[in-house]
């Protein structure tokens, strides 16, 4: 009882929400960096001669997505909501771009990556981004104006079709699995109508089977699922291997470093299938503990949601964490087997520049929420110094609604319709204004109405008053 009064005390102080997020994307980051190490040692040490070749690319993306993590914070949200249409359209450009030929680089059976000087990108991871940034700023363009959400269905729908359409094209599974959940994500968020968003996920889904079994890379997965042992060298070669490493690794694993998946075992262990990895070298508590920080990811994110008050801020963060989370739970179902392979990377653990980059954004974009509470604003308001306001700096006070001040100086007020019959009523403001009423003068002399008593007289005659008369 006295942990969860504590914890209950310190939850709801000031910028705790911040506190936690931050200190999950750090824990997370570090985690995954680990991991990439043990897991990419082998292979990296074959191709060039040294373990490292695949961790320091990767420490290179992280440093760069923690600057961008910090930069995020610090835009104001009002340049946020204003620039994200522009940032959607270059993202439409870059995945137009990506498709022809000489341009686009085609990697594991799909065109969706820009290699420069020996860099890879992939412009869908971008695309999602920008996508969850318009969604939210259009539906809290509709909650603002007090115009009904659900007339802006047809605007998103025909935009996140077309970016579909175009990630389709390029035959990335993963990539058209992310940008149906942010799709329905913000319908959920958004208080789009319950069979609105009932019908357009049933729809999804139907439209998902028809793609997944039409092309045959994709239908080959789902063949893969259904008949486990169908093709143990070929199809299911790869799922295969991790449940033999998640086998090895037993309840407490093998140990940090002693995986034999990773010794060409196991085909991408460093990538998509780097949970493996860790249920052998970690064992089953270490896979837990991956768990176990993406639904503390989730909890807080959707508080975060719960206690933002601009709309904005709200189906934004709530969209990005559920993004973040569901990415996450698909990779883990798929490589212990629960659902088909999808090519989803495990988030901020998997090696990849450009989903450790995009993941780090969507995390500012949840950090930036968190840093704009009410009680967070106040106390940052009231701070001089801590590393909070030195590394993030302070929120624009501009952005947050400030109460309105009384204006100076007298304000005339319209008198209430007075009834007939009935006394005028008066404001408090009034009455305090209503100027003292005279007090009645005293007289100096004394009343003469007053009976003085004699020597003689009897009581009784003055108790009434009067003055008695005397006898003739």
């Amino acid at each position: 009882m006295k942990f969860r009064a504590r914890a209950t005390t310190w939850t709801s102080r000031p910028l705790s929400d911040f506190h936690m997020i931050v200190g999950l994307v750090v824990l997370i980051v570090a985690f995954g960096l680990l991991m990439v190490l043990s897991s990419s040692s082998v292979e990296s040490y074959v191709l060039s001669g040294t373990s490292y070749a695949r961790f320091w690319p990767q420490c290179m993306f992280a440093a760069i997505g923690l600057v961008l993590f910090v930069a995020v914070v610090r835009v104001p949200t009002e340049l946020m909501r204003k620039y994200s249409p522009w940032l959607l359209i270059f993202c439409l450009i870059l995945l137009v771009l990506v498709l022809i030929p000489g341009i686009g680089s085609e990697q594991m059976g799909a065109r969706s990556w820009f290699v420069v000087a020996g860099i890879s990108f992939q412009p869908s991871e971008l695309a999602k981004l920008a996508l969850a940034i318009w969604s939210a700023a259009t539906v809290a363009s509709f909650l603002n104006a007090r115009i009904d959400v659900n007339r802006a269905l047809p605007v998103i729908g025909g935009t996140t079709l077309l970016v579909l359409i175009l990630v389709v094209l390029e035959k990335d599974l993963g990539t058209t699995i992310t940008i149906g959940i942010i799709f329905m994500s913000v319908l959920w968020f958004g208080l789009f109508r319950l069979r609105t968003f009932v019908m357009l996920t049933v729809g999804s889904g139907v439209a998902f089977l028809v793609l997944a079994l039409t092309a045959g890379y994709r239908s080959d997965r789902i063949k893969a699922y259904l008949n486990p042992d169908l093709d143990p060298q070929g199809l299911n070669f790869q799922s295969t291997q991790a449940k033999y490493a998640l086998a090895n690794g037993g309840i407490f694993g093998r140990g940090l470093g002693q995986s034999d998946a990773k010794w060409s075992y196991l085909p991408q262990a460093h990538n998509d299938f780097i949970f493996a990895v860790i249920g052998e070298e970690l064992g089953l508590i270490g896979a837990l503990i991956v768990v176990a920080l993406f639904a503390a990811v989730l909890v807080v994110g959707l508080r975060i949601a719960k206690r933002s008050t601009d709309p904005f801020l709200k189906v934004m963060t709530a969209t990005a964490t559920t993004l973040i989370v569901m990415q996450a739970f698909i990779n883990i179902a798929y490589v212990v087997g629960l659902i088909p392979v999808t090519g989803l990377q495990l988030p901020l653990i998997s090696a990849g520049g450009t989903s450790m980059i995009t993941t780090l954004l969507m995390f500012g974009l949840i950090a930036h929420a968190a840093f704009r509470e009410p009680e967070a604003v106040a106390s940052l308001e009231s701070a001089s110094r801590g590393w909070v306001p030195f590394v993030f700096g302070k929120p624009r006070f501009g952005e947050a609604k400030k109460p309105k001040k009384a204006p100076q100086g007298r304000v005339r007020e319209r008198p209430q319709q007075q009834r007939r019959g009935e006394q005028a009523r008066r404001s408090p403001q009034q009455e305090r204004r209503r100027p003292a009423q005279p007090e009645p003068r005293r007289s100096s002399q004394p009343d003469r109405r007053r009976s003085v008593r004699r020597d003689g007289d009897d009581d009784r005659q003055y108790r009434g008053g009067t003055r008695p008369r005397r006898a003739s």
